[in-house]
Order: structure tokens, then C-alpha cells, then sequence
């Protein structure tokens, strides 16, 4: 697995969403991404990745992008697909791409399965930061008190204790993308890092995008499916 990167800004926050329950991670990233005036800086490339360009407007997209947003100072690892068995690995990239950037802390994105009271996501942090913990849980955040992370984010807990790292969890009832979830994500993020990002939008275009959210897991799938000995559920990832 190899990190490419055409630029490296100094000091900044990496925000990395996976495609785990719910898909909240991966569709935060690419909402912030599409609301902030990013670019792409790289990606990461590895072999088990499939074969597949994403048409976004004017650009071409990977699987495994990272993107820079310069007033910000925020670089997202924005992860369509999920690579089972090589977890470790990729979470060895970003630690590379924090060493690398020097980093001021890793904010990862997660979802957690748990019955909507009201329609309305929970979020729970867990960090080995306390400055981070201690803003989050000033916003009414619940503390991770137990449970078991796998996945990326579970590599990056286990590896993660010489780097700033905070980790959120959005409670999903579904295991199809959940805009909703990823839109309570973002609404503590934008206080937290004064993103003036509305959340409303995602909300009320959910099911779209979620539709289009589902098409490139389908094309992925298929990609997958061609290879040697591949299985569609290789494409899965639960955080």
C-alpha cells in the first residue's frame, strides 16, 4: 500500500471517514468536501483497490482520495470503498499521512447500530486527546464507555496513542447509507472546528444522495466481482 501525495500542508487536522454501519463516515467526508473549497492533494494506492474512476462534475475521482481544503487547513481521506483484510494497512497510511503533514490530531468518523429514539442520532466520542473530549462532551457528546471498534477505526484506536486522535461514533438503525446520521456528525464538527457548514441540506437531499451513494457501491461491487476469487462481500466494511 503506497500514499501519494502532490502537496503536503503543514499542521493540518485530517478528517478520515470509512464506509462502515451506516456509511456516516464516508458521506460526512464527501458533504464536507463537496461544501468547502477543497482539492485533490493525492491518494492511496494499493492493488487490492478496484480499477475505478469516479466522474465528479469536471474531475475524476479514486476510491481512496485524499482532499485539502487551504482556508480550512483540514485534509480528508474520503474512502468510498472499504478494503477487507488490508484494515491495517490502510490505517498505517493515515498515521503515515499524519507523520508525514505532522498533524495536529485525526478526527475519524464512525457509525454504530443502535435503535433512533425519535428519529434522532446519538453521537459518542472517544479520544486520547483531552482537549478534543473535553469540547465535545461541553456539547452535550456521550463518552464510548464500551464496546468493541473493528475495522479501520479499531486499527487506528490500537495504533493511534502517539497521535492526537478522536473518534466519533453517529448511532444508525440501518445498514444502507444514512444521510441523517452523518448530518449529526457534522453538526458537532462544525462547532468544534468552525466549519459554517449547514447541515440542513443533507438532511432534506438524504434519500439522493444516498441513491447515489448506493450506485458507486454497486459499480465497486462489480469491479470487485470480475477478479480472481473475489466476493461481494469484500466490499463490505463494518466499523
Amino acid at each position: 500500500m503506497e500514499l501519494i501525495l502532490h502537496e503536503k500542508p503543514k499542521r493540518p487536522i485530517i478528517i478520515e471517514g470509512f464506509p462502515g454501519i451506516g456509511f456516516v463516515g464516508t458521506i460526512a467526508v464527501e458533504y464536507m468536501i463537496n461544501q468547502l473549497k477543497t482539492k485533490s492533494i493525492g491518494h492511496i494506492f494499493d492493488e487490492k483497490i478496484p480499477p475505478i474512476a469516479m466522474i465528479h462534475g469536471d474531475e475524476t475521482r479514486r476510491l481512496l482520495e485524499i482532499f485539502y481544503a487551504p482556508k480550512q487547513n483540514l485534509v480528508f481521506v474520503h474512502a468510498i470503498s472499504g478494503i477487507k483484510g488490508s484494515e491495517w494497512k490502510v490505517s498505517e497510511s493515515i498515521l503515515e499521512l499524519a507523520k508525514t503533514l505532522n498533524a495536529k490530531e485525526i478526527i475519524s468518523l464512525e457509525g454504530v447500530v443502535a435503535p433512533l429514539e425519535d428519529g434522532l442520532s446519538r453521537i459518542f466520542v472517544k479520544s486520547n486527546y483531552p482537549k478534543a473530549e473535553k469540547e465535545f462532551r461541553k456539547m452535550g457528546i456521550e463518552k464510548l464507555e464500551s464496546g468493541a471498534v473493528t475495522g479501520v477505526t479499531g486499527a487506528l484506536m490500537l495504533k493511534s496513542d502517539h497521535v492526537n486522535s478522536t473518534f466519533l461514533f453517529a448511532e444508525t438503525s440501518v445498514g444502507m447509507p444514512d444521510s441523517r446520521s452523518a448530518a449529526e456528525l457534522i453538526k458537532y464538527l462544525d462547532v468544534y472546528l468552525g466549519l459554517k457548514i449547514d447541515p440542513k441540506p443533507l438532511r432534506k437531499q438524504a434519500e439522493a444522495f444516498e441513491n447515489k451513494l448506493k450506485d458507486m457501491i454497486k459499480l465497486s461491487m462489480k469491479s470487485q466481482n470480475r477478479t480472481k476469487d473475489a466476493k461481494p462481500e469484500d466490499l463490505s466494511y463494518l466499523g
